[in-house]
């Protein structure tokens, strides 16, 4: 088999340096990241200038773009077999909740959904890279098993988050559903040089929905989780009063 392996954090991550050595022996591997980290870009393609591809000393082949990019021109063009399987990660941080909506490691696993192809993004809870190495092994035994038992029902997208533990691979591993969180804080208000004004955005919100079941609860309770995700953003339930509302007398 063929496994395309991304990120967000940009090519010289340790996290993708991690994931590569984790799926070894699996099948044939290629790994295309941004060259820059990307954090927080979500499912963004760049369409206002070209893209610059080249090929770094692990072999990795770099993008001077998004987490996105990276993996749609692998599908696209640049690789001459489609993959059998797409990768992300492992990332710098959680990717819980309402994260999803902004991360570019899920989103470099969904561009591989998109195109039809299971996909797996893969994140540490806690920044820092500690205890990597047995996020590789959690890593691995997720490939593992799906790849043992894939599901029969077309392509599907998994979000795993990871403990930073040691014993993280002998962790239980729940099947979980996103939490939410609060708005963010406020944004950041500095003056530049110049005396103008600039923004940092603020920090992430705290968990507002993290009860049993969510995947903030598994994580803080010692468990890995492993969130199942869909691209249909359609709120089905409210279809029929939408439609009397605005379709009516038309």
């Amino acid at each position: 088999m063929r496994i395309l392996i991304a990120n967000d954090d940009g090519y010289l991550a340790p996290g993708i340096a991690a994931l590569v050595e984790a799926m070894r022996g699996l099948g044939e591997i290629d790994v295309i990241a941004p060259e820059q980290n990307a954090s927080g870009t979500s499912n963004a393609l760049t369409l206002n200038r070209p893209l610059s591809v080249f090929t770094a000393a692990s072999g990795a082949r770099v993008i001077n773009g998004t987490p996105s990019d990276c993996v749609h021109v692998a599908l696209t063009g640049l690789l001459p077999q489609r993959p059998d399987l797409v990768l992300s990660g492992i990332n710098n941080g959680a990717n819980m909740g309402d994260d999803t909506l902004y991360s570019g490691t899920v989103a470099a696993a969904m561009e591989g959904y998109l195109f039809g192809i299971p996909a797996i993004a893969f994140s540490q809870v806690d920044k820092g890279w500690a205890h990597l190495d047995a996020a590789a092994r959690v890593a691995r035994s997720v490939v593992e098993r799906v790849l043992a038992e894939p599901p029969a029902d077309g392509p599907w997208l998994l979000n795993v988050n990871i403990p930073n533990r040691p014993d993280a691979d002998t962790l239980p591993r729940l099947v979980t559903r996103l939490g939410r969180r609060h708005a963010s804080e406020p944004v950041i208000q500095q003056t530049n040089p110049r005396g103008e004004p600039i923004y940092w955005i603020g920090p992430a919100g705290d968990a507002r929905e993290a009860g049993k079941g969510t995947d903030f609860h598994a994580t803080a309770s010692g468990c890995v989780s492993i969130t199942p995700l869909q691209v249909d953003l359609t709120d089905h339930a409210t279809l029929p009063s939408w439609r009397q509302r605005l379709e009516g007398g038309l």
